[in-house]
């Protein structure tokens, strides 16, 4: 197991390789396809192994098939027989078959980078694997250099309540942290606060925290998969934890405040993963739009002068 005070050994990585193992999301707000733009948001190639398929949009989840498990585990060699993967990120397995499938492809393809988001628990409290796969669930956390559960997810880690303050929480992850090696992601967008902050909790405590202003919107869908799948990212690339939390808080942040924009679902929309992306090609054009910009006088001496 890789120490969570990362980066990992092999530092900077230009584009890093990230593997989400996941469920997926017909509407595109979660799962693999949130995994996907996160990922190429935070500057990653993004690649996917299908857990489950789900039939599910901004209003809930209608429907769930699960494919055998040895289609799970030829789509995970078919990746590893192929590519070398920098960063995995694991979010909706579902079963303890899955899960287990999942775990021993793991040990025998270690990635430098492994973020466990537990999916366990919906935000109501519903609890969603069996108990057989929730104690799969506990133990393949182990496997990881950091997990990113919400507040409910986390008090089924570690046996407890569900932390109601950012004191308990942190309290609960550092205990937790200590036991296993892995460090917590502590996430108190579930707590009643005007802000919201994402802390890195490891055996000693906080390591990194990240705050942000609580943003009044609906457009929550899929938020958990996307801040693991841009930490992973992150983390791939070679930032350290402190530089990768930072980083993905604040995009997270703007994609939360720019969702409501994209007018997606009747319920609890996404996040607008491509905000960055947008404002950046608009102000690219904006400014190839001045006068003279490709006017060749302009070019002379900057390296385009006598090119063929």
């Amino acid at each position: 197991m890789t120490s969570p005070t990362l980066p990992h050994a092999l530092g900077h990585v230009d584009v890093p390789r990230v593997l989400s193992i996941a469920g997926t999301d017909p509407s595109g707000g979660a799962g693999t396809a949130a995994d996907m733009k996160s990922i190429t948001a935070a500057g990653g190639y993004g690649m996917t192994v299908v857990t489950c398929l789900v039939a599910q949009n901004t209003t809930g989840v209608r429907a769930i098939h699960t494919p055998p498990l040895d289609f799970l585990a030829a789509q995970l060699e078919a990746v590893s027989d192929d590519v070398a993967v920098d960063a995995v990120k694991t979010g909706m397995l579902g079963t303890a078959g899955i899960i287990g499938t999942v775990g021993s492809w793991l040990d025998a393809h270690r990635p430098p980078v492994l973020v466990v988001d537990p999916v366990m628990v919906a935000t109501s409290g519903d609890r969603l694997l069996e108990p057989d796969a929730e104690e799969a669930m506990r133990e393949f956390c182990r496997r990881a250099d950091v997990v990113t559960p919400n507040i409910p997810e986390l008090a089924v880690l570690t046996g407890a309540t569900p932390a109601t303050d950012q004191h308990a929480a942190v309290a609960q992850a550092r205990e937790w942290a200590a036991d296993t090696g892995v460090a917590v992601i502590v996430k108190t967008g579930h707590l009643d606060s005007a802000l919201t902050t994402n802390l890195w909790v490891g055996p000693d405590g906080i390591t990194a925290e990240a705050p942000s202003r609580r943003v009044d919107t609906t457009s929550t869908h899929g938020t958990g998969c996307s801040l693991s799948s841009a930490l992973a990212t992150r983390l791939g690339a070679g930032d350290s934890p402190q530089r990768a939390l930072a980083w993905t808080t604040d995009w997270l942040h703007e994609a939360i405040e720019y969702g409501a924009a994209l007018h997606v679902g009747r319920g609890h929309g996404p996040v607008d993963h491509g905000h960055r992306a947008r404002r950046l090609a608009a102000e690219l054009e904006a400014a190839t739009a001045e006068p003279g910009f490709f006017d060749r006088e302009s070019w002379v001496g900057v390296g385009i002068e006598g090119e063929t």
